[in-house]
């Protein structure tokens, strides 16, 4: 019974590209261009759209006005302190918007109070519930985020969580703000506070990467009981970076028998929506990016082309197209093999004799151990060379 249960589950899926993605370093984007990104992602399926932090800039004021008017469909949602000021602006940019989200948040960890708010853990309580509140006067969605609560007291931390659903959130946000947890850590701090809602809030997550575990922190806080993950695509973000969108979606479609649970992503976007994202910020995805990175799909070991020739299952756990990249694959370098080097000749429009394959062979080598990879052009040359001799000697056999 438990299993089909599960099987039912949603998890929300919390986009921040836009807020937490646009502050890093060479990622600021314009306002025509989060409107771009926004289509895009509103396209993808994703359940909120973070559209901006309104009190940082009037450009951020303005992306959260636009995207609210131009995605009437989507749940839009803004960045607040958990102030007056910030939640009345978030609020007003938030005016046109038919499905809204004031996303508040104060750090609840004794290092952020100490050093950086220098409040009591009771001035924090009352500010956090008292921003709720007056959120919930403008809209009936009101997420609160504990900062830092990865670093907080566990005793404390349910006392805030549980006080701020007392005071109308329906989503609370425990950030791993930092990137300090692990995952058997993090499921049992997210297992505690799922248990203490018991049900009246949805319990979410937002994990950053410096330890490059912000995928498998939010994983592990899926299966203690979290419901909505804060992600971004690329997984840009603050330092290191947030769990990237893409391989939250793709882990749990690809490993449903570990994770019974379903996303609204249309999975076949991810691709086009990481390569529009490069196109506005000032860098792509490393290539060896899980899932939408240039290599992600390529194959050059000659062991793996061989088996990936015969039957692709042998080395792709995904299907490229589930994620928008037409197909995998095969470069050709110095650990290629003959079976690859045959299938691009044939790609290329080229039946070789095994003799002729092996003629080539021999000088596609010479030229892969002095450079990285062989293109194209490379191989017809070769080839075009062999056919050329080939033909000398059967002028000469001619003759004779």
């Amino acid at each position: 019974m438990m299993d089909e249960v599960r099987e039912r589950e949603r998890v929300y899926i919390f986009d921040t590209t836009l807020r937490d993605g646009e502050q890093s370093p060479g990622c600021s984007m314009t306002v025509p261009e989060k409107l771009r990104m926004a289509q895009k992602l509103a396209e993808l399926g994703v359940d909120i759209l973070e559209a901006g932090f309104p009190i940082a800039s009037e450009g951020d004021y303005q992306a959260v006005r636009l995207v609210s008017t131009e995605l009437p469909w989507v749940r839009v949602a803004a960045l607040a302190r958990a102030c007056r000021l910030d939640v009345e602006r978030a609020a007003s940019a938030l005016e046109p918007a038919k499905l809204s989200r004031i996303h508040t948040f104060i750090a609840t960890s004794d290092i952020h109070l100490k050093y950086k708010l220098r409040k009591s853990r009771q001035q924090v309580l009352e500010e956090a519930c008292a921003a709720v509140e007056l959120a919930r006067q403008y809209t009936d969605d009101v997420e609160f985020s504990a900062e830092d609560a990865t670093r907080t007291d566990p005793d404390y931390l349910e006392q805030v969580t549980l006080a701020v659903v007392n005071a109308g959130a329906k989503t609370v946000n425990l950030p791993d703000t930092v990137g300090y947890s692990v995952p058997e850590e993090h499921a049992e701090l997210i297992g505690r506070m799922a248990r203490a809602v018991n049900g009246r809030a949805i319990i979410s997550v937002h994990c950053h990467n410096d330890l490059g575990l912000a995928t498998a922190n939010s994983l592990a806080a899926v299966l203690a009981g979290a419901r909505q993950v804060e992600c971004t695509i690329n997984g840009i973000g603050e330092r290191a970076g947030n769990c990237a969108l893409e391989e939250i979606v793709m882990t749990m479609k690809t490993r449903a028998d570990r994770f019974p649970f379903v996303t609204n992503i249309s999975t076949e976007h991810l691709f086009p929506a990481s390569q529009l994202l490069s196109s506005l910020i000032s860098f792509g995805p490393q290539p060896n990016k899980a899932i939408v990175g240039s290599n992600a799909f390529a194959h050059e070991a000659g062991i793996h082309q061989d088996g990936y020739l015969k039957e692709k299952s042998t080395y792709e756990i995904i299907d490229p197209k589930t994620v928008g990249i037409p197909e995998g694959r095969l470069v050709l370098g110095k650990h290629s093999g003959r079976h690859a080097l045959r299938a691009k000749c044939e790609h290329l429009g080229y039946q070789l004799s095994k003799d002729e394959l092996d003629a080539v062979y021999h000088g596609f080598i010479e030229i892969a151990d002095r450079k990285k990879g062989v293109t194209d052009q490379e191989i017809l040359a070769l080839i075009h060379t062999l056919k050329a001799g080939e033909q000398v000697r059967a002028d000469r056999v001619a003759a004779d």
